[in-house]
């Protein structure tokens, strides 16, 4: 037995481990520097209480993994111009980022668009809302395509039993689809950003992709058809989309034109906060390493 004073003798004593040296090394926690820029994350869609609790899990996950962060949310379809609105603008955001004092050459905010892939659209509003403001500001690029959006969108269609959730093993799930549309929204430059993050899916799941945009007429339809002409009887219809950016019933009206069943959003899932820290840091100059999509087990 131990004593108040000690281990009894004969037991060993726990020392504490000594730091490894040379490469084997750990690296020492990152943290962002105090005179840094805010993150200000520009959401599109309209606020919701639903849209406001995704986008503060995805800045959680980015201040979980950066000290010190200093993350604010920007609607761009914002309800208020004041910050202390429950859905500030952008613009809003914006301006409060411009009054803090910072060092000379400084952007007053990196904006990081909460987006999957281009839409013009919103990027050419979220430099409107900087130029009314008159904010000096950083915009980045949007979050894909990139291998962690193909382990969320594998995730999610593993969740409603349309992929095997594990790739390593060989087993079969009757529900797994042998063909994915890959839904978007912001157009031809979107469906092509979307069709290489398709690409890299397609290599986990061992089944066809195809991109296709969401808000254009017909084209998740067409696309259906492409993939059942090429011999794929189960379909299923993944967004490669965060979520706010999708409008209400959008999702569910097109999967009752490709006649197949639907996967969830990526919303919230980890890749997502870790992508948009990434976008941040890389801004700065100051990433650690650039993330990759991890295998599922």
């Amino acid at each position: 037995m131990s004593s108040a004073t000690g281990p009894a003798p004969g037991l060993p004593v726990r020392m504490p481990r000594p730091r490894q040296p040379g490469r084997h090394r750990r690296p020492e926690p990152l943290a962002a520097p105090e005179d840094a820029p805010a993150l200000v994350l520009a959401v599109p869609g309209a606020p919701s209480p639903a849209v406001r609790a995704l986008v503060e899990e995805v800045l959680s996950i980015a201040g979980s993994e950066l000290p010190g962060l200093n993350a604010r949310i920007g609607y761009l379809d914002g309800t208020g111009d004041d910050v202390s609105s429950e859905y500030p603008s952008l613009q809003a955001e914006l301006g409060r980022a411009a009054v803090r004092e910072r060092p000379e050459g400084v952007p007053a905010a990196v904006v990081v668009p909460l987006l999957a892939g281009p839409e013009a659209s919103v990027l050419g509003r979220i430099r409107q809302a900087a130029a009314e403001c008159g904010a000096a500001f950083e915009l980045t690029d949007v979050l894909g395509p990139h291998p962690l959006l193909a382990e969320a969108l594998h995730v999610r269609l593993s969740e409603t039993g349309l992929a095997r959730a594990d790739r390593a093993r060989l087993f079969t799930v009757a529900t797994a689809a042998d063909g994915i549309i890959l839904a978007t929204v912001g157009g031809e430059e979107a469906v092509q950003a979307a069709g290489v993050t398709g690409l890299l899916l397609a290599a986990r799941l061992a089944v066809p992709v195809l991109a296709a945009g969401i808000d254009v007429d017909g084209a998740i339809a067409h696309t259906a058809e492409q993939l059942r002409a090429s011999g794929s009887g189960r379909l299923a219809l993944a967004p490669c989309l965060i979520g706010p950016e999708l409008g209400d019933g959008l999702l569910a009206a097109a999967a009752e034109d490709a006649g197949c069943a639907a996967a969830e959003a990526l919303g919230s899932y980890p890749a997502v906060g870790r992508l948009v820290l990434n976008r941040y840091t890389a801004a700065l100059g100051i990433a650690p390493q650039q993330p990759q999509g991890a295998p599922l087990r």
